[in-house]
């Protein structure tokens, strides 16, 4: 329990942080996205700026409310006071995760790296409503122990951002790689880390039955 708890906190610190500058960064620090629209050379598409800003505006919004959502449905305190709460907000993270998936399909033809980074968030994206939808069913057919562990699986797509931005820098600042090979590799890296790290997350707490990764 005690490695449970920790492992709550530190989530729902990284969560808090990064939804506060996520929302900070985009709304109000470059609400036009200037940094980030500079390293966008060579795209094979016309980038209709208005719309790609707004797309992405509702892409971040979406991002930010199924962390939350995901985070308040791994409280096992809010789970005994309000089931009812704990299956609405679950919806609500579901329809933001399809939101997300959606604008991120509209956006990824203007991804940084080109074709090859659009591909990657393609598959991203499919994967991650895959998972998804695989903890919709197992809750539907009363499989708590692995609707928890999809969850988990689920849930750390929602730091696909941070993760490739982190990326990224290592090898632009780090390495010296230019912006575009280094966004590409974190693209694929982060793919690779998000499949990995949920299943150690998930060995960590325990398969059993008695384990649960929701705290008291």
């Amino acid at each position: 329990m005690k490695k449970q708890k920790t492992l709550y906190v530190i989530l729902a610190c990284v969560s808090i942080v990064f939804i506060l500058y996520a929302l900070a960064e985009n709304y109000w620090i470059h609400p036009g996205a200037e940094a980030f629209l500079i390293h966008k050379t060579g795209l094979k598409r016309e980038l209709n700026l208005p719309v790609w800003l707004n797309v992405m505006h509702v892409h971040v919004a979406f991002a930010c409310i199924a962390m939350a959502a995901g985070l308040l449905n791994f409280s096992n305190r809010i789970f005994e006071k309000s089931r009812k709460f704990h299956r609405i907000n679950g919806y609500v993270y579901l329809v933001s995760v399809l939101l997300v998936v959606i604008t991120s399909g509209y956006m990824a033809p203007y991804a940084t790296g080109g074709k090859i980074s659009s591909m990657g968030f393609n598959v991203l994206n499919m994967i991650w409503l895959l998972i998804t939808l695989t903890a919709l069913v197992q809750i539907k057919k009363k499989r708590i122990i692995r609707h928890r562990n999809w969850m988990i699986r689920s849930y750390a797509f929602c730091f696909t951002n941070m993760l490739i931005h982190l990326i990224t820098s290592l090898f632009h600042q780090g390495f010296g790689l230019a912006y575009a090979s280094s966004y590409i590799i974190g693209v694929y890296v982060t793919i690779a880390l998000l499949l990995i790290i949920p299943n150690i997350i998930i060995s960590t707490v325990g398969r059993s039955k008695e384990a649960v990764f929701t705290l008291k």
